[in-house]
């Protein structure tokens, strides 16, 4: 019975050792020669996308100094006005008459003066009589340059060259002080306003900072930043001035790209990561042998590329794993 157990043991043992015999061994890989690169470590600048909104520097809300009907507008939605061109005008008789009143003041005020005057000279008049008179002619003086001053006000200028954004008023409507009649903004030099979180530091006056808007890719500079905190939001003002001449509108939606911080990070060339389907792997070269590892990769910079996770500073790797097909456990022959 021990015979009949013992055979069909026997059998398989030849079998396999005749199957072992069958097969060859694999042949060894050959040796590829390819160029390594170290894995470096960086200190880089971490940023946080805010929103932000453009504005233009120079912007005015423009409105009267004087009330009165308006007499002329002559101005039109998008029109581009040049320092003291006419913006508008208004009719204001009272102040026309207040200026004629007080002209006619001053003029019997020097009358006056100068008869007192001549009978001083000849001993009929008090020296305080000529004194109360020559007081008369300053006061009247006065408001006849307060009365032209204000007539000046019913004509309105452009305080600096921009372009018409909006117009609020009409022709026959009443002009009153504070109310404004229209907007204008000077469009070749505009900024970026933006809240900032009390949780992200205030950078310094002059600082670059990126700033995108739709397409557009600019680099812009910290011009103002409020020292206080807005009670409700917790954020502070700061505003970015962009380059001369850029290509937006005021009102745009913009994102800027504030600081938040130094990090550490793992950089290696962009070359030297390969994907398969939905995975990232490098070709890591240790004692002459490159060995696979997978990666996960962040940010681009530049010819380089960050490295989340899977390696470490100091290692070095396959630069062009493209360049030689290359085999986990491959030997190698590193380039000088």
């Amino acid at each position: 019975m021990k015979h009949h157990l013992a055979l069909p043991a026997l059998a398989l043992a030849l079998i396999a050792g005749g199957c072992s015999r069958d097969q060859p061994a694999a042949p060894p890989l050959p040796t590829v020669t390819v160029r390594t690169t170290e894995v470096r470590a960086i200190t880089e600048l971490r940023r946080t996308e805010l929103p932000g909104t453009v504005r233009a520097v120079e912007r005015a809300a423009v409105a009267p100094k004087v009330m009165g009907t308006i007499a002329s507008l002559p101005i039109s939605l998008g029109q581009s006005v040049k320092r003291g061109d006419i913006l508008a005008t208004i009719s204001a008789n009272e102040i026309g008459a207040r200026l004629a009143q007080a002209e006619a003041g001053l003029g019997q005020a020097r009358r006056d003066l100068e008869r007192e005057t001549g009978l001083l000279a000849k001993g009929a008049a008090a020296a305080e009589t000529v004194r109360s008179m020559e007081d008369r002619v300053r006061l009247m003086e006065a408001t006849v340059a307060e009365a032209r001053t204000m007539l000046t006000y019913t004509t309105i200028t452009a305080p600096f060259d921009g372009v018409i954004t909006r117009r609020l008023v009409n022709e026959g409507d009443l002009a009153s002080p504070g109310n404004p009649l229209l907007e204008l903004e000077n469009p070749a030099l505009q900024r970026v306003e933006v809240e900032v979180p009390d949780s992200l530091a205030a950078v310094a006056v002059g600082t670059d900072v990126p700033v995108r808007i739709n397409t557009v890719e600019l680099v812009g500079r910290v011009a103002e930043v409020s020292p206080a905190l807005d009670a409700v939001s917790r954020t502070f003002l700061a505003k970015i001035d962009l380059p001369a001449g850029a290509a937006v509108r005021s009102g745009q939606f913009a994102r800027v790209a504030w600081p938040a911080g130094e990090t550490k990070a793992f950089v290696a060339p962009a070359a030297a990561v390969s994907t398969f389907g939905q995975m990232e792997r490098v070709f890591v070269v240790a004692d002459n042998t490159a060995s696979l590892r997978l990666v996960k990769t962040g940010a681009r910079h530049g010819a380089e590329v960050e490295v989340l996770s899977g390696l470490a500073a100091g290692e070095r790797v396959v630069a062009e794993p493209a360049a030689a097909p290359l085999r986990d456990g491959q030997p190698v022959e590193v380039k000088p």
